[in-house]
């Protein structure tokens, strides 16, 4: 058996918890608006033609924040063709999926779905193939109270309240040649710096994205970040970052690791970031909003064969997602909360079917899938300040990222309780975690939940949805306070 221990110190802290970190993404793509949040004939529609369920299941998720419309939709998108009476609407084809888009769901079909979700809006502009004139026009519309064109026309539309969209996205993933309008850092950084500083005289409080690299990968990463922010600095508030994660190749071990990657993304765009902001001579810091990360079989769809005509809603990128997959999202999340101190924004991509911890069967049942649990915990759980955690842990060898911890971790401190997140990437073996509690003036542990299951490759389905859920850990010990967790786990220690 495999030994660690941490320490848990109100003293050590990052900084308060974001809720903002707890925010997920709602794209034009597959069956993530269609039959995924909307659909009129569906049993449990309401009378705007939401899902019920869905609806039930974001709360419960915990989702603080939904970007939309896209990604790689958003570079084609024309957000004109999303309003007014629905049968006048415009079917357009989409690039980016290769789909028929049909417009039945646009901005104030969003943010009136947002509103029932009780989560706040987070709206991403084309400038792919337009620019400051289509921004400012969808600022005026979603969040000019009355009196212009614009305005009164969303009044008209049934939207007499401004929509109040505080956080948006200078673009999406515009380092990408596959981005319809790719452009070089240069022209996108002078593009979002125009496009920001004509919002900022219509609004001088918004909150400002502008696109950082779609990949640590990319060839172009750390170059791209320093030219946007050399011209951008002044006029944006985060720099964006997006990462994706599979098993390749029956390589557990890397996989469960997954976020030593992230962890060197983060610090990378950070360095970049404070690099710049010296050469500028600001005192102002740049946040991340890491506003599309997950795991997701990329190579499967780059695998698939193109499609051949334009669907509506086609089912596009619906992983079906297992054990593992979780405890590698597991500890994906616990490395943003680390890094609370400079990623205070984050979006999960996505919310339904594409990608997502949600899955839907259209007209049908909806259900949690494996990676569903560890996020709603977190949410649940997460509060007041993050802590510090470093634990003393046995190391294994990848081939990815060389010797990793079998034990990542990461705390919450409030004066109603202290949380702790785990995972045990050890595959052959339970861990017995010891944790030094004398800092906490005597809180104890009172319930330790574990995700896990003796085969890691484990899925829910609409027939067994409970497969992979949260369970108590029974092995708990109060005097030290020790916790096992289970081989390839995903772990809840709540003290009070």
């Amino acid at each position: 058996m495999h030994h660690a221990k941490l320490t848990l110190d109100p003293a050590f802290k990052v900084a308060p918890v974001s809720r903002r970190t707890f925010g997920t993404f709602v794209e034009h793509l597959g069956r993530c608006v269609y039959t995924g949040i909307f659909e009129p004939d569906h049993p449990s529609a309401d009378e705007d033609g939401f899902r019920g369920d869905v609806l039930g299941l974001t709360r419960e998720l915990g989702v603080s924040t939904v970007r939309y419309p896209g990604g790689n939709f958003v570079s084609g998108y024309r957000w004109e063709d999303g309003i007014g009476p629905v049968a006048q609407r415009p079917r357009r084809l989409d690039l980016a999926w290769h789909s028929t888009e049909t417009n039945e769901v646009g901005v104030d079909e969003f943010v009136r779905w947002c509103r029932k979700a009780g989560v706040e809006p987070m709206m991403a502009l084309n400038l792919g193939t337009r620019g400051i004139a289509e921004a400012l026009d969808l600022l005026e519309y979603s969040n000019h109270p009355s009196g212009t064109a614009l305005s009164d026309l969303r009044a008209a539309n049934g939207a007499k309240e401004p929509h109040a969209i505080r956080m948006w996205c200078l673009g999406n993933e515009m380092d990408g040649p596959w981005q319809t309008g790719h452009k070089t850092a240069r022209e996108y950084g002078r593009l979002a710096a125009e496009t920001a500083r004509a919002m900022r005289m219509v609004d001088p409080g918004l909150e400002l994205v502008a696109c950082g690299s779609s990949s640590s990968s990319m060839p172009t990463f750390g170059a791209w970040e320093a030219t946007v922010l050399e011209e951008t600095y002044d006029v944006v508030d985060y720099i964006s970052c997006h990462a994706y994660y599979e098993e390749k190749n029956g390589d557990l071990g890397s996989f469960l690791a997954s976020s030593a990657d992230m962890e060197y993304f983060i610090s990378s765009v950070v360095a970049t970031a404070d690099h710049v902001g010296a050469r500028v001579k600001s005192r102002k810091k740049i946040n991340i909003s890491f506003d599309e990360w997950n795991v997701w079989y990329l190579s499967r769809f780059q695998n698939a064969a193109p499609p051949t005509d334009w669907p509506v809603a086609p089912p596009l990128l619906e992983d079906h997602y297992h054990l593992a997959d979780a405890v590698a999202f597991g500890g994906l999340l616990i490395t943003l909360l680390r890094n609370s101190d400079r990623v205070t924004a984050a979006s999960l991509a996505q919310l339904v079917n594409v990608i997502a911890p949600i899955m839907t069967e259209p007209g049908g049942r909806a259900w949690r899938q494996t990676t569903f649990h560890p996020f709603a915990q977190a949410s649940r759980y997460a509060a007041g300040d993050v802590l510090r955690v470093e634990p003393v842990s046995p190391a294994y060898e990848t081939a990815l990222y060389g010797e990793v911890p079998l034990v990542h971790a990461v705390a919450t401190h409030s004066e109603e309780g202290t949380t702790l997140f785990a995972v045990n990437r050890s595959a052959d073996g339970p861990l017995s975690l010891e944790i030094d509690t004398r800092a906490l003036g005597g809180r104890r542990i009172v319930e330790a939940t574990t995700l896990t299951d003796p085969d890691v490759y484990a899925r829910n389905t609409a027939d067994e949805p409970d497969r992979i859920a949260p369970r108590a850990n029974g092995d708990v010990e109060h005097d030290p306070a020790r916790v096992l967790l289970p081989p390839v786990s995903w772990n809840v220690i709540r003290l009070a």
